[in-house]
């Protein structure tokens, strides 16, 4: 099998992991044009400041000797298998490269023989590409579960960022999709790059050439949609995962029916898409807005409303917290308004120091005011009438133009989504809810 057919088939089987943006279209590219949207191969992620890179994403081997059920790679399915060798990724990496189709790697792979043999393949090709290629780009490597501390500790100084799959929201259902996985395998290594980060750090502050480990954190990522737990399990255990472990972010992916399987949902049954929306909406209020999990859902609305965002929802399940006056309210309480995001909030406590503002000044602060109208006041008076009802409000949101995307709303989705699909999970462990 030549590099190119090799690359073909790991490219497209990396496709699945979405510890990264990506475009998710493939474009066939007009005779004479320029620029190419394949699916696979060439994905994106963004830097501290902002700029977006360029990665190539490719498993280092898709041939693997768990079964999950939910996973196109699994050991039973009969697909095309093929492997690099450290030297083939390491020249390919760089052939991208020099030809400036990327600016970086995101390197996974299924777990070849055994995790300790899978990880030392990988840091072998990173160490060619950091040594003898002297590439000093941006490497994103997923570390295997069940491989030895020491193994991870040297792929954490080869990369920038390492992640470790949680796979799935509770340890019954990794058990039951995933029997050759467990929760303290995965959950081991993450605590290792946690602590070993944070003293990483420490070294950095004595020692001037100390070595640095995954400067970039660690994430994870969780599927959606293949079991049956609900979104307040799945946003409490993200919660959890972000205090426990200071992840720098956790990715939900939507299952895609990939595999017959009765354990499964049917191949019929379109990705959750919205849910998967609706989700990274409430992930971001977790990690910018102050929001907690237990705010904006609970046992009795164990699901998101598929008509209006997570903050909509909360605020108008939330009518006595409003409205909230412009000219004095604090940044934490401005935050809570929907249309109001942090880099607004902070446009208006700049404003006010120079004067009240009223709604034309608000709405250069770059408030959404067809949102926020609703919930707060200017010098005391409100744009809209005050005696709106807590339904009427969502019904005003709902119909200005605040409707699922055609493409997102699923074919009942509405009420797979209001309805609980899984009793409230009492089985708290003692290092994540749930899981």
């Amino acid at each position: 099998m030549d590099l190119l057919q090799k690359l073909s088939i790991l490219a497209d089987a990396a496709k699945y992991d979405v510890a990264c943006t990506s475009s998710g279209v493939d474009k066939t590219p007009l005779p004479g044009g320029i620029g190419s949207a394949a699916a696979a191969g060439i994905c994106h992620t963004f830097t501290a400041d902002g700029r977006c890179v360029s990665l190539l994403k490719v498993l280092f081997s898709n041939a693997c000797i768990h079964d999950c059920r939910y996973c196109i790679n699994r050991r039973s399915n009969d697909v095309p298998r093929a492997t690099f060798t450290a030297e083939e990724l390491a020249e390919l990496t760089m052939q991208f490269y020099r030809r400036n189709y990327i600016e970086g790697l995101f390197l996974s792979s299924g777990v070849v023989k055994n995790p300790d043999y899978t990880v030392e393949q990988m840091i072998r090709a990173l160490r060619i590409l950091r040594e003898k290629y002297r590439f000093c780009g941006y490497i994103h490597a997923k570390a295997i579960p069940g491989a030895d501390p020491r193994l991870i500790w040297q792929l954490g100084l080869l990369a920038d960022r390492l992640s470790v799959n949680i796979e799935l929201p509770s340890a019954q259902s990794l058990s039951r999709l995933a029997p050759g996985k467990s929760r303290s395998s995965i959950l081991l290594p993450m605590r290792q790059i946690e602590e070993t980060i944070a003293e990483n750090r420490e070294d950095i502050v004595r020692y001037r050439h100390a070595p640095r480990f995954a400067p970039a954190g660690q994430s994870t990522q969780m599927i959606v949609g293949a079991s049956p737990e609900p979104d307040v399990q799945i946003l409490t255990l993200a919660e959890s995962l972000y205090q426990k472990f200071n992840l720098k972010r956790v990715f939900f992916s939507a299952y895609i029916p990939l595999n017959d399987d009765p354990a499964l949902p049917g191949k019929e049954t379109p990705p959750p898409l919205l849910r998967e929306h609706r989700l990274y909406q409430a992930d971001w209020l977790l990690r910018f807005y102050g929001f907690s999990a237990g705010e904006l859902l609970d046992r009795e609305h164990p699901n998101f409303d598929p008509l209006l965002d997570p903050k909509e929802s909360w605020a108008v399940a939330h009518p006595e917290f409003f409205p909230v006056e412009i000219n004095d309210a604090p940044q934490e309480a401005l935050l809570r308004v929907p249309g109001i995001g942090p880099r607004s909030a902070r446009r208006i406590l700049e404003a006010r120091r120079c004067g009240s503002l009223d709604f034309t000044a608000l709405r250069r602060t770059g408030a959404v005011m067809r949102r926020a109208q609703y919930f707060v006041t200017c010098r005391g008076k409100h744009l809209v009438p005050p005696a709106y009802s807590p339904e009427s409000v969502r019904l005003a949101l709902i119909s200005k133009g605040k409707t699922a995307p055609s493409q997102l709303l699923l074919p009942g989705m509405e009420k797979a989504l209001q309805k609980e699909v899984s009793p409230w999970s009492t089985a708290m462990t003692a290092a994540l809810p749930g899981f």
